[in-house]
């Protein structure tokens, strides 16, 4: 596939464009930066003397954000990156897992900084399209930082009004939209919820990027659902349709393990048990799938409480869609008898969990008597409809 040339894609000289292509001219200006010792302040007045003033600023900005993405990508120091696109973009270990759905050629929509699209282009042709030229230019060179750029194209358009969309598609609308913050309703999206399901009737198949915190129950029907966490974070619901899709409706998914569980959120439901020998807390993307029933069949757990997510078993079971606890007390939610509980406790270090009780964990934290040297944990939780504070420790498998 051969890449369109840059300078094809920002048809408008706009500022944004002008300064990276001045920035990607200048490489010295990084090396500069890196090298400096002293005082921010005294860098930049440094550079300034040698550079314009917004080319200084854009590369300072630039080299904080590479720092940063080194969380989400293993080449973010060599990255082009501006601020909402590297919060907004998906994390290297996620569109890697997502892209391998995927075969043969797909456009990724709303492309941004092109974090999904260089997953896809490992092994797919990718036509990457946003409506910023900009976001065209860091595409590109991000590709050309995961050799990647044979596979790549890049257009400027706004998704909205592709007429030759077919095939297999990836979609990350903007969830942040104009001038205002981060929206949670698929509604308000940027395209929106129209345009999505329309996309799903046009095409043969593909992903839509929503968040986990977002009302996408119901909203698109005959499709797989998946949440998707990494190390204990739920990071994205994906919207599977068409050809992409599989049978089941919810999907969770829990990555580095990429291990998931599949199923009806009201195919099965677990009995509520007294509290056993231990305390499961099962991961965010089982929970926010609905699928912790059917979690907890599988893994022969049953529930604390028919309003508590927590699980509990006699039997010790490892499992990466949950973490284990092992129960060493189950007190009133008294904070006098907790504390009481504390000073024999040898508990230092302490993790305070909760669900449905509000906790202010910091405020409490400082009240208790710590003085020992230990991990602890300490979870809120309902039993038989009343608040309980478990007392516990972490089982590491």
């Amino acid at each position: 596939m051969n890449t369109v040339p840059a300078e094809q894609l920002a048809v408008n000289t706009n500022d944004e464009c002008r300064i990276l292509r001045e920035l990607r001219a200048t490489p010295l200006i990084f090396e500069l930066i890196e090298a400096s010792s002293g005082s921010e302040l005294a860098m930049q007045s440094k550079l300034r003397r040698e550079y314009p003033d917004d080319l200084v600023r854009a590369a300072v900005s630039l080299c904080e954000l590479r720092k940063r993405g080194g969380v989400k990508f293993t080449r973010a120091s060599q990255m082009w990156f501006d601020r909402q696109g590297l919060e907004q973009s998906t994390t290297e270990a996620v569109s890697r897992y997502k892209a391998t759905r995927f075969a043969g050629p797909v456009w990724d929509l709303c492309s941004g900084i092109g974090s999904d699209a260089l997953s896809l282009a490992s092994h797919c042709d990718v036509t990457a399209v946003d409506i910023n030229p900009a976001a065209g230019l860091r595409t590109l060179w991000n590709a050309e930082a995961y050799n990647v750029a044979d596979r790549m194209q890049a257009r400027c358009a706004d998704v909205r009004e592709l007429k030759e969309l077919d095939g297999l598609v990836h979609i990350d609308p903007d969830r942040r939209p104009g001038s205002g913050g981060r929206v949670s309703r698929i509604e308000d999206y940027v395209p929106g919820l129209d345009f999505l399901q329309e996309l799903m009737t046009r095409c043969r198949g593909g992903a839509i990027k929503v968040s986990p915190a977002s009302n996408f129950g119901g909203k698109f029907p005959d499709a797989e659902i998946e949440l998707i966490s990494l190390n204990g974070e739920c990071k994205e619901a994906t919207v599977w349709f068409g050809e992409l899709a599989r049978d089941s409706l919810f999907r969770a998914t829990v990555l580095p393990e990429g291990e998931s569980i599949s199923g009806h959120p009201l195919e099965v439901a677990v009995p509520v048990t007294p509290l056993g020998r231990f305390l499961y807390d099962p991961d965010p993307a089982v929970v926010r799938a609905g699928l912790v029933d059917v979690m907890a069949d599988q893994l022969g757990l049953s529930r604390l409480d028919s309003a508590e997510e927590y699980l509990t078993s006699d039997q010790l079971i490892h499992s990466p869609f949950v973490q284990t606890f092992e129960v060493l007390a189950n007190l009133p939610n008294n904070e006098r008898d907790l504390k009481g509980w504390l000073r024999t406790s040898g508990f230092g270090p302490l993790e305070i969990k909760c669900r449905h009780i509000p906790v202010q964990a910091d405020v409490l934290r400082r009240r208790l008597p710590l003085d020992g040297r230990d991990p602890g944990v300490v979870v809120f939780v309902r039993l038989d409809g009343k608040a309980r504070i478990i007392c516990a420790k972490r089982v590491v498998s």
